[in-house]
């Protein structure tokens, strides 16, 4: 038989092992997201620091800081006098802009009819939308051109802003409503005994949900800013082109000058991290609010 002192001590063992073990799961989990997170991040980093260096540095010693012996701007200097970045430039943040106002504006308004009104088609209505986003836009390019032909909208601006906004719409439209959904029903109640019209309620929501306009905002920037399809299709006149279709064409007129390449890399990538950076915030409570939820 065991004794009483060895039967509290075993059975007092496991709990003294718990905290041991969950603060090794912690360590090895930050770990993994310490790693991940290099390994995401290094060769943006590499990009933007060998940009700044002449070329025989960025074969030399890749992994090094840019010196006052290896720092130049002669990239820089090539993009300036070679090709209309500014206007590249000019040109995405107004379709990025616009895109991400329209999206937030048409899918808040659905958002808001879905989750407050009850009619026969609500819930088809939701999942209609819901195919959006299973089904990649890119297979209606051909229809898409066709549309825009017939608009006469090829080789502007607005072809893409409007493509943009139909391809963030269901999965704004989604997130948004299950948020609203969220929202006390008795504030709405009482917004509507003091007179306040549907419009101003709508009004009065959106501060609440803030957090989920923030993460759909977020969601849908990159993919924008990044396409070389749609610009490609419907807009690669030189005065409409983006910053992302504008690059690639630098890149292939200049694929063996390297300190050009990485400044054009640069150009185009340093934006949107920015911005990123700046809605990241809101995305990650946007996110977390939503799983709770």
């Amino acid at each position: 038989m065991t004794a009483p002192g060895n039967v509290r001590g075993a059975a007092a063992t496991p709990s003294a092992e718990k905290p041991v073990v969950g603060r090794s799961t912690q360590v090895f989990a930050h770990l993994g997201l310490i790693l991940f997170s290099a390994l995401a991040t290094l060769p943006t980093l590499l990009i933007i620091m060998n940009s700044f260096k002449d070329r025989l540095s960025i074969f030399s010693h890749p992994f090094a800081l840019p010196t006052p012996s290896t720092f130049t701007l002669d990239g820089y200097h090539t993009v300036a006098t070679s090709a209309n970045f500014a206007l590249f430039f000019l040109n995405s943040l107004t379709v990025t802009v616009g895109s991400l106002l329209l999206i937030v504006l048409t899918s808040s308004m659905a958002a808001f009819a879905l989750s407050e009104y009850r009619f026969r088609l609500n819930t088809l209505t939701g999942l209609y939308l819901s195919i959006g986003i299973m089904v990649p836009i890119r297979l209606g390019t051909v229809g898409i051109l066709n549309l825009m032909v017939d608009l006469h909208l090829v080789n502007t601006l607005w072809a893409l802003i409007l493509v943009y906004t139909a391809q963030g719409i269901p999965l704004a439209v989604f997130v948004l409503t299950s948020f609203m959904r969220g929202v006390p029903r008795d504030l709405k109640e009482a917004a509507r005994i003091d007179g306040a019209s549907e419009y101003r309620i709508y009004g009065l929501i959106l501060p609440l949900i803030r957090p989920a306009l923030g993460a759909v905002t977020a969601i849908s920037m990159i993919p924008i800013w990044n396409d070389l399809w749609f610009p490609l299709i419907l807009a690669p006149g030189e005065k409409t082109k983006t910053v992302v279709l504008g690059a690639s064409a630098f890149l292939g007129q200049f694929v063996n000058d390297y300190n050009a390449v990485l400044a054009a890399l640069t150009l185009a990538i340093v934006p949107v991290v920015i911005l990123y950076v700046v809605f990241s915030r809101q995305l990650v409570s946007g996110i977390t609010g939503g799983a709770l939820k």
